[in-house]
């Protein structure tokens, strides 16, 4: 078997930093090109893409199998079955710190307006100028790219540092829910 017979490595990423994700207490979105086989409600589709939460507080009976992502989840209140081909996902990332894995997009999608009009629905979070543009040069199938959070100055608006407890743990331990 050659490398151009072996399966998609996407699917394997993809549950892979879902782990990562709900291992570290973050929440998978998921950013999808939308097209016909794609089966997520039509009225929440900007610009031919949608960004789906996959945790599991999201979801219900959820599935990350290789052709498909499965689940059932509410959208305004009414539940909806939603299936996306693996290979529709674009990108995988937390909310909370935007870091995650950019993929390339569909083929449609490089035919249609170029690779950097497929990512320009991802939040500000994701910071889509900082991943490395995705080229058609190729078998784009198994090229992955890394999406990291820019490194921003310092400003007198930023929330100031957290004191830190005293070392010795004289103080009672405390939970705080994050939801």
């Amino acid at each position: 078997m050659n490398a151009q017979d072996s399966t998609s490595t996407r699917p394997y990423l993809i549950r892979a930093l879902y782990e990562w994700c709900t291992d570290n207490g973050l929440t998978p979105y998921v950013a999808v090109r939308v097209d016909q086989s794609v089966q997520v409600p039509r009225e929440y589709v900007k610009d031919g893409e949608i960004v789906l939460n996959i945790s599991y507080d999201a979801t219900s009976a959820l599935q990350l199998g290789n052709d498909f992502i499965e689940f059932k989840a509410r959208f305004g209140g009414k539940p909806r079955d939603i299936m996306v081909p693996v290979g529709r996902v674009i990108a995988i990332y937390a909310r909370e710190n935007g870091q995650g894995m950019a993929f390339p997009p569909p083929v449609d999608a490089l035919v249609e307006g170029g690779a950097g009009s497929v990512m320009s629905s991802l939040p500000a979070t994701t910071a889509p100028e900082a991943a490395e543009p995705a080229t058609t040069e190729g078998p784009t199938a198994d090229r992955v790219v890394q999406l990291v959070q820019p490194e921003s100055p310092a400003t007198d608006e930023q929330e100031p540092p957290r004191p830190q407890p005293p070392a010795g743990g004289g103080g009672r331990p405390a939970l705080k829910r994050v939801k």
